[in-house]
């Protein structure tokens, strides 16, 4: 009864770990060899690896990543003209502790949003939060928003994440309402939080993609000059894929 009772009480004060550490312990003979403090501190374990979980559940699921990939899977096998000791770093996260930016430059199907989104699913895994987000749904979603009120709010969205994804970056120029929408995010992000952007563009050629030269010096300042710049090379995995498909190979 004593039991039943503290379950009920954990359940109350929602401390699921404790109550499942509690029930296996229960039906464990062998656990009556432990002591109190032994016995407890198990428990203490399973709910802060409870807690963890459940924030880091949450945290993937704010961040709507394209690919569910996890850093662990990248395939170092296909070469990519990539640096496998400053790839790690990155891994790391010390580049988002320092609020510095990543642009991941390559053409399509190289393995870029593949990439991006690994290392903002190991983001996410050191405690960091992240958002994914089309350039192109970024801002459609920005325009509607001007017209239903909601247009701060969604902005306030975009720069809050410590890490922005933004993937398919100069698939178009850039309108003057964009420029001044990417401009304001940049504003507020710039030294602030870490931005991802994925491009098949390189990044030479994004001036004139955002257009007026101003604000395409003061966008670019923001978001290049403290960036690390990667360029995948090779074949697109979706042909290697669609050629050999008997052929295990890593999404992309």
């Amino acid at each position: 009864m004593l039991l039943q009772q503290t379950l009920d009480t954990l359940q109350e004060l929602h401390l699921c770990g404790m109550i499942k550490a509690l029930k296996e312990q229960d039906n464990i003979s062998e656990v009556n060899t432990l002591s109190f403090e032994e016995r407890f501190g198990l428990i203490v374990d399973r709910e802060a690896t409870e807690q963890a979980n459940r924030k880091l559940n949450s945290r993937l699921k704010m961040a709507r990543l394209r690919q569910n990939s996890a850093f662990e899977d990248f395939d170092w096998k296909t070469a990519r003209g990539l640096n496998k000791a400053f790839l790690l770093e990155l891994a790391s996260c010390n580049w988002i502790r320092q609020n510095q930016n990543l642009l991941i430059i390559g053409a399509t199907g190289v393995g870029k949003t593949f990439l991006g989104c690994a290392l903002s699913h190991k983001a996410c895994r050191e405690g960091f939060s992240a958002f994914y987000q089309r350039m192109g749904r970024m801002f459609h979603d920005l325009s509607v928003a001007r017209g239903d009120g909601r247009y701060l709010r969604l902005l306030k969205g975009l720069t809050k994440p410590d890490v922005l994804i933004i993937d398919d970056w100069g698939m178009a120029s850039l309108s003057k309402e964009q420029r001044q929408d990417f401009l304001e995010i940049a504003e507020e992000r710039h030294g602030q939080k870490s931005t991802i952007i994925i491009s098949q563009i390189p990044v030479e050629n994004w001036h004139g993609l955002i257009g007026e030269i101003t604000l395409a010096d003061a966008i670019l300042d923001r978001l290049v000059h403290n960036a690390h710049i990667i360029t995948l090379k090779g074949e697109s995995m979706r042909k290697t894929m669609a050629n050999n498909p008997k052929k295990e190979e890593l999404p992309t």
